[in-house]
């Protein structure tokens, strides 16, 4: 088993060597003949807060007496014990008169009580957000042409590189 794991070990070594030795020549310069922006659209959301002011209705209830209600019973209890001939049949209309009237009063009482009440009108500040979407185009990256002894060459760069560009130059023997 050790020998396997130093057999791969050796093996992962010598292949990494050459990726991690230099390029085995010089560093010369190309001129740049074309430099041309790669752009990327980006899109924002924008917060924009609205504001407008509304009147806004609150009713006010008016006041509300219980008057109606009291002279009502009364006035249905005397109406309700003139009515009747002996004393059973006085009471018994007393009482209903008087149950009659107290809701009578009640009811004009208060549909009065209701025509008291008034309308307010507020002005209020109302508010909402809105994204508003916003596209900028952002600068990733140039597509690069140089020229190198009387070659042309593409290449992609993250930073603009001027007029010229750094090209690693290797040579090797022909067979």
């Amino acid at each position: 088993m050790k020998t396997i794991i130093l057999a791969l070990t050796t093996v992962l070594f010598i292949a990494s060597l050459p990726a991690a030795a230099s390029h085995n020549g010089r560093i010369d310069f190309a001129r740049v003949t074309n430099v041309a922006p790669i752009y990327r659209t980006v899109e924002h959301r924008v917060p924009e807060k609205q504001c407008w002011t509304e009147t806004v209705a609150y009713e006010q209830p008016g006041y509300r007496s219980n008057t109606g209600t009291i002279l009502g019973g009364l006035i249905g209890a005397a109406v309700g014990n003139s009515i009747g001939h002996h004393k059973r049949n006085k009471q018994v209309g007393a009482v209903a008169g008087a149950v009659l009237g107290a809701s009578i009063g009640r009811d004009i009482g208060h549909r009065t009580a209701a025509g008291n009440g008034f309308t307010e009108y507020r002005d209020e500040q109302r508010c909402e957000v809105k994204h508003r979407v916003e596209y900028e185009e952002t600068v990733v990256g140039y597509d690069v042409t140089y020229r190198y002894r009387g070659q042309i060459y593409h290449t992609r760069t993250d930073q603009h590189p001027g007029k010229r560009i750094k090209v690693a130059v290797k040579v090797r023997p022909v067979y």
